[in-house]
């Protein structure tokens, strides 16, 4: 059974629906990211899955229960906020103990529980220095260890590394996640940042305008998007309007770059149909959207699909350089090992792939 279940989540603000039927479980010690752009309905829903909030249809459980009528601070969940804002007037002990004081804890349990979560967080010793004087990480894991201290049944974290430089965010994201699975915490994670919900996530949940658009690992996020918005969203943007028909005795794709050849199990596991090879006659022509993964082209013409074009730019980026070809007149961006011998800015360059690594379709409304 999972411990949290949010079903079939509405919630319209006037004339503004902020969520449209959302669904999706956490089991028991699990993180899971709720990833999306600016206005997706992403905090609305941390709010009502708190309590602070009334769905309009649908139901919050806990462990099978519903919380419906069931106030935030019965709810027994902690809630970690972008601006999290220590106490300026307390130490960090005191910061800490917060919550444990709040529910009336012995003294001697209030200090052995905050030695315990600071040094969870990496900051031993900490407990008496002066919260004006912490550094913007150091501050970042005292409002960390100030949530985990009450032991709550559910931590819900609401961008909590956005006020933070991108160095500072990459190291305490890694942190982040090895603190959360080493005290056995379920967790709702909030964030519009595809790299802190993949590093962090066992499982990732994806919206757009109030809507799941897709959960899954994010390896299977990554490798198999489920609409055009998510491969957008993910930074995939190779994406080539066609049409999908059956030629003989398989299938293939015409578009402006070109016409591919799809095995047919590429074809079978794409949203575009669900039914099988032998019920698309040769005749049927669909219309859909192709997906050329910027990672899983070579430079060669060896492999069954080729494509001729022209290169634009090259940008190095570490371990790999960024291509700009343009391809028909179509940009297109791949990114190749550094080490790679690619052409110059202006030479044409020849590329291929394997359908079943490379390429992935979408029904055209997607």
């Amino acid at each position: 059974m999972a411990a949290l279940s949010a079903l079939d989540i509405h919630k319209r603000f006037g004339e503004t629906y902020a969520l449209k039927g959302v669904s999706f479980e956490v089991a028991t010690a699990e993180t899971v990211a709720v990833l999306g752009p600016s206005g997706c309905g992403k905090s609305t829903l941390l709010e009502i899955i708190a309590g602070l909030e009334t769905p309009d249809q649908g139901d919050i459980q806990w462990n099978g229960s519903s919380l419906s009528g069931t106030p935030a601070y019965r709810r027994e969940f902690g809630l970690m906020f972008q601006d999290f804002v220590l106490f300026p007037h307390k130490n960090v002990y005191q910061n800490v103990a917060f919550g444990l004081q709040m529910h009336r804890l012995p003294d001697d349990r209030i200090e052995k529980r905050v030695f315990e979560v600071l040094s969870l967080v990496g900051l031993p010793g900490f407990e008496k220095r002066d919260v004006n004087n912490l550094s913007g990480g150091e501050a970042q894991r005292v409002a960390l260890a100030r949530s985990l201290a009450p032991h709550p049944r559910l931590l819900m974290l609401d961008e909590p590394l956005g006020s933070l430089d991108r160095n500072l965010r990459e190291r305490l994201v890694v942190d982040l996640r090895d603190i959360l699975r080493n005290s056995q915490q379920t967790a709702l994670y909030v964030t519009h940042d595809q790299e802190e919900a993949f590093s962090l996530a066992d499982r990732v949940v994806v919206m757009n305008a109030g809507r799941v658009e897709q959960i899954d690992t994010p390896q299977g996020i990554y490798r198999r998007p489920a609409s055009v918005f998510v491969a957008r969203f993910l930074g995939l943007n190779n994406l080539i309007t066609g049409t999908l028909h059956r030629n003989a005795d398989e299938f293939v794709v015409d578009t402006p770059i070109g016409r591919f050849r799809l095995p047919d199990d590429v074809v079978r596991s794409s949203a575009v149909f669900n039914i099988g090879m032998t019920e698309f006659s040769s005749g049927d022509r669909t219309p859909v959207t192709a997906l050329i993964r910027p990672d899983a082209v070579t430079l060669n013409a060896e492999q069954a699909n080729v494509l001729h074009g022209s290169v634009q730019e090259i940008s190095f980026r570490g371990s790999t350089c960024r291509a700009t070809i343009h391809v028909n007149g179509t940009p297109l961006t791949f990114d190749f090992p550094a080490s790679s011998a690619l052409p110059k800015a202006g030479e044409d360059v020849a590329l291929s792939f394997e359908a079943s690594q490379a390429l992935q379709i979408f029904p055209e409304d997607s």
